[in-house]
């Protein structure tokens, strides 16, 4: 029997979160942006696929960043 592959274990793939509805509205709010108005992210996309994101979450990528250190993005989950 095949290994599953987890994508989210390769280096070149950033952390994916979804946030709680608290986490999610305080950033919406800070923002001051619709939760649509946000990059979407679709919901058969592997990553979100890995983390079990549904239509309507908002998830939170952490990349690394030669700069920052680390880069914060944040996407819609929609259908697809």
């Amino acid at each position: 029997m095949a290994r599953k592959f987890n994508v989210l274990e390769h280096e070149l793939v950033p952390a994916h979160r979804v946030l709680s509805l608290k986490e999610a509205l305080r950033v919406l709010r800070t923002l001051r942006a619709k939760p649509e108005k946000l990059p979407w992210l679709r919901e058969n996309d592997p990553a979100a696929r890995a983390i079990k994101a549904k239509p309507g979450d908002i998830v939170m990528i952490e990349r690394k960043s030669h700069t920052a250190k680390k880069a914060i993005a944040y996407r819609y989950v929609v259908t697809g």
